[in-house]
């Protein structure tokens, strides 16, 4: 390790560990790829969010925040409705750390 730098030599993971930030970031990063996953399927079918809320069947509040790169609060019932919706289905799986 670097006498200057204490961060030198280690991985990003490490130093989000070391910052108590890992899992926050984590978060961040997988709701980033759901959300451009599903705005992506949605441009793909050519469906705007009033649309894509009514098959849905939830409001166009509910769909932005599914869209909301930022807010990780995510419910599996909201996902597998929006995975339907777009004529999907989910999978998640552990691997490991």
């Amino acid at each position: 390790m670097n006498k200057n730098n204490p961060h030198i030599g280690s991985s990003f993971d490490d130093f989000l560990i070391e910052e108590d930030i890992f899992e926050a970031a984590t978060a961040t990063a997988t709701k980033r790829v759901i959300a451009w996953q599903i705005q992506h399927e949605m441009d793909i079918l050519k469906l705007n969010k009033t649309t894509m809320a009514k098959k849905m069947h939830t409001s166009r509040a509910a769909l932005n925040r599914l869209l909301d790169e930022e807010d990780t609060s995510l419910t599996l019932s909201t996902l597998i409705s929006a995975a339907k919706a777009l004529g999907k289905k989910v999978k998640i799986e552990f691997e490991p750390a």
